[in-house]
């Protein structure tokens, strides 16, 4: 499961365990902290969040510069979810000591508390793991191109790296997306592209291609959004890439600009 809908918006499982983590950490520590006399709790994980998101955005900016360099707005929209990981939380633990040297008695609590924000962050993602105790393959679902003929993805994949868009015309950040994922497919022919509609007939799909002279091979048309139900993912545009053996390796929710699409085209071997 990708998705959860709160009220009427799809909203991703890893954002929603990662703010019940980081609201566990804030009660056991401001608890902690109250016992004992050690206020600022808030304001500390407010730092490292914050110092954190930006020195992993800063450095995924750095490590794909290149492609930024042709569109250095892009940098500042962070909806492309590129961040890397390990820089982030590198900065967010030089914080908590830095923070902890300055104030001895902040070090108890806010230890604590960030124990128990991962104790809750490893549990939930260990529930969801056992609830999928298979790694996720290519979903078996029956689907249709332009021309009528039926399809499935294995057959589109044809023993090779794939990248599935679940899209439809009806949904801006899908068509904001498209044009980068159109010039991926033109630059890395060992990857397969297949690009699903979800929810609509061929005449919907035809007229957006026409209007946005986007070359793309491998349209299909999920009329039931049966891919989308596979997958457990209700948001648009999602995108999930697969290994030659028809493994997932990643996700993502949500607009996709150059640079977030080659980090993740580099881990199919294909940049």
């Amino acid at each position: 499961m990708l998705t959860v809908n709160v009220g009427p918006f799809p909203v991703s499982v890893g954002q929603l365990t990662l703010l019940a983590a980081l609201l566990c950490a804030l009660a056991v520590g401001h608890l902690l902290g109250r016992r004992q006399g050690a206020g600022g709790i808030g304001s500390t994980l407010s730092d490292m969040l914050l110092i954190g998101a930006l020195v992993a955005r800063l450095t995924f900016v750095a490590l794909w510069f290149e492609v930024y360099r042709s569109d250095p707005w892009g940098v500042l929209d962070i909806r492309d979810g590129g961040f890397s990981a390990w820089a982030g939380v590198l900065a967010a633990a030089l914080v908590a000591l830095w923070q902890g040297r300055r104030r001895p008695a902040l070090r108890k609590p806010l230890l604590l508390g960030l124990l128990a924000g991962a104790l809750v962050w490893g549990s939930t993602n260990a529930a969801l793991r056992l609830n999928q105790p298979e790694q996720a393959m290519l979903p078996q679902v029956a689907l249709t191109a332009l021309s009528g003929q039926s399809v499935d993805l294995a057959g589109l994949a044809q023993g090779r790296p794939l990248v599935l868009n679940l899209w439809a015309s009806w949904c801006p950040p899908c068509r904001r997306e498209m044009p980068v994922l159109a010039a991926a497919q033109q630059q890395t022919p060992g990857v397969r592209f297949v690009f699903a509609n979800q929810g609509e007939e061929a005449g919907p799909a035809l007229r957006y291609l026409a209007t946005s002279q986007l070359v793309l091979a491998n349209v299909v048309l999920d009329p039931a959004g049966a891919l989308g139900k596979s997958i457990g993912s209700r948001a648009l545009p999602t995108t999930l890439f697969y290994d030659a053996s028809g493994r997932l390796v990643d996700t993502h929710l949500g607009e996709l600009s150059a640079a977030s699409l080659a980090s993740k085209l580099q881990q199919l071997g294909a940049r």
